[in-house]
């Protein structure tokens, strides 16, 4: 029953990425971890694909509507693509399944990944929730931050290859904040950015995960039906109200992660 929820659940991780720009990898991870019970660091690998994948296409409707700045996708996504490269192909691998012990308890690698996953989600929720600047409006002139930008692509790209997150979570807020995109041109950019970021990430997986292609194709089409939903779904919420209400969404995810790796295990 869990894993037919499972792959019921891969549409909605498009309609995430589709109506927000991220989320996606939210949903991913905890939907194979915890309902296809599929161990966290290979989920990581295969969330990297599917919402790579959804991402790419989704990205090309906001191409043709004008919603994606490509040079906002450069500045971040250059030093992103290396960061989650490096990290997915020299530094997951040089993990030890067991980092320390506390108190009689045992952190573990697929431990340390979830915890760190959920406190990642807290941070960006925080600054989703209580940015209360007006956006920028369509077609204003876009301030750039260079190093910033760049930065903050790093980090991000780090963060995602060490969780298998798409990243919007943290890119929606980065785009927002530093560049003051509009929402949905924010979430147009996003996709792009995803896209091409996770995918790079799944490659340094190739020669050190077994991958079941069967089953990610599978639930990677069944993410991209969801995605078409999501942007048709977009037209409909104002960018501001978005912005929030995805705030409280992945506040939401962290808190339930935390106790599903803690209290409730």
């Amino acid at each position: 029953m869990t894993e037919i929820i499972g792959y019921a659940l891969a549409s909605v991780i498009g309609i995430s990425l589709g109506l927000i720009g991220g989320g996606g990898s939210i949903l991913t991870l905890p939907i194979l971890v915890y309902l296809l019970g599929i161990n966290p660091v290979l989920s990581t690998a295969y969330s990297l694909f599917v919402v790579g994948s959804t991402s790419l296409v989704g990205s090309f409707n906001f191409m043709k509507k004008g919603l994606v700045s490509y040079k906002t996708a450069l500045i971040f996504a250059i030093p992103s693509f290396l960061a989650v490269f490096l990290t997915r192909k020299f530094l997951m691998p040089a993990i030890p399944d067991e980092l320390f012990t506390l108190g009689g308890f045992t952190v573990g690698k697929d431990f340390a990944i979830m915890i760190l996953f959920a406190v990642v989600m807290l941070m960006a929720s925080y600054s989703m929730i209580t940015d209360n600047k007006p956006e920028s409006e369509e077609g204003a002139e876009l301030k750039f931050n260079y190093p910033l930008i760049a930065a903050e692509g790093f980090v991000v790209g780090t963060l995602t290859g060490v969780v298998g997150a798409g990243g919007g979570f943290l890119i929606i807020p980065a785009l927002v904040l530093l560049v003051r995109l509009p929402m949905k041109m924010a979430v147009g950019t996003s996709l792009l950015i995803i896209a091409a970021k996770s995918l790079i990430g799944f490659l340094g997986d190739l020669g050190n995960q077994v991958i079941d292609w069967k089953f990610l194709l599978i639930f990677t089409g069944l993410s991209i039906v969801g995605i078409f939903v999501g942007t048709w779904l977009s037209k409909f919420i104002p960018g501001q109200k978005l912005k929030k209400s995805f705030g409280w969404f992945v506040l939401i995810m962290a808190v339930y992660i935390i106790m599903k790796e803690t209290v409730l295990k």
